[in-house]
């Protein structure tokens, strides 16, 4: 396992370093610039010139790579170009927190809600449960994130004001661990939801296949109990498919997260990230960029490492 965990990881060397190559350009055939961010008329050209120079702007692109690449290798992503001198890896840091706290929560509700129901619905197939949860599973793969999230802040938040609109703490507010769970469940279960429904799916296609094995019905020949039968030995092989999915979830982290973060105004990378977008803030968007195609790698290897776990035929 050790030897191919190393194998996998120095494989996805190159890989990385073409994604660099790729998003570095991207960045620098953006229409505007850096540059653009000086705005005032008013600006002479030798502060325009000293500002390039500071940034190594007028350096040439090779050389501009290069010296990023160095420096990210080192830990260290550069300064935001709007909040000047603020080092890009301590705004990452100083946001991880908040978006690491609401992708757990959401992920472990998704799959503590969804796998039993996925579960049912494959052992009670064509019945009116299994029809619910289908049509359920639909409309929530249907229905987009920002729609379900403008909804529970106009029924929770204000019409019945119960829960915050937004944030992640009420402001000037001692802190209070019931006031962070208020601001969380609705940004945490939007996330879910969408998750909720594919991996239910994902559950009961598996499910069903493995339901009808050979190794299934000698279990209950033994005379197993129904339940042991399908979570015990069952339920083990269903969840390999799952399994790809849940891996993938990883990346969500930052680019899943934005649009939610948005519309709850909850302090997180994602909200960085569009945040960066719209202010052309170009260190922190290749910074992450980069950081979401490392967790892409990330969360395929534990996918794989998951499935030896799993599935003893499994072997590296």
């Amino acid at each position: 396992m050790i030897s191919y965990i190393i194998r996998r990881s120095l494989m996805a060397i190159p890989l990385l370093i073409g994604i660099t190559i790729l998003s570095f350009a991207i960045i620098q055939m953006a229409p505007g610039g850096p540059s653009s961010l000086m705005m005032d008329p008013n600006i002479s050209k030798e502060d325009l010139a000293k500002f390039e120079e500071r940034y190594g702007l007028n350096d040439p692109v090779h050389e501009q790579y290069i010296k990023w690449v160095g420096n990210m290798a080192q830990g260290d992503f550069g300064t935001s170009l709007i909040k000047r001198g603020v080092p890009v890896s301590e705004m990452i840091m100083n946001r991880l927190p908040n978006t690491l706290l609401l992708m757990i929560v959401s992920t472990v509700l998704a799959v503590i809600i969804a796998v039993p129901f996925g579960v049912i619905s494959a052992r009670k197939r064509y019945s009116l449960t299994d029809y619910g949860v289908t049509v359920t599973s639909f409309i929530g793969l249907a229905t987009p994130n920002f729609w379900v999230g403008l909804i529970l802040i106009m029924i929770f938040a204000v019409q019945l004001g119960w829960l915050p609109t937004g944030g992640v703490a009420t402001l000037n507010a001692d802190f209070s661990i019931m006031d962070r769970i208020k601001h969380l469940i609705m940004p945490a279960f939007v996330l879910a939801s969408a998750d909720m429904a594919g991996l239910t799916r994902y559950t009961r296609s598996s499910m069903i296949e493995v339901l009808s094995q050979d190794y299934m019905r000698t279990a209950r020949a033994k005379g197993l109990r129904e339940q042991k039968v399908v979570y015990k030995h069952g339920l083990r092989n269903g969840l390999i498919p799952v399994i790809t999915i849940f891996g993938l979830m990883l990346p969500s982290f930052i680019g899943g997260a934005a649009i939610t973060e948005r519309i709850f105004n909850w302090p997180g990378i994602g909200l960085l990230f569009i945040e960066s977008a719209f202010q052309r803030d170009y260190p922190v968007i290749m910074a992450l960029t980069v950081i979401s195609a490392v967790l892409v790698v990330i969360g395929n290897l534990i996918a794989d490492i998951l499935y030896a776990v799993f599935d003893p035929r499994i072997e590296y």
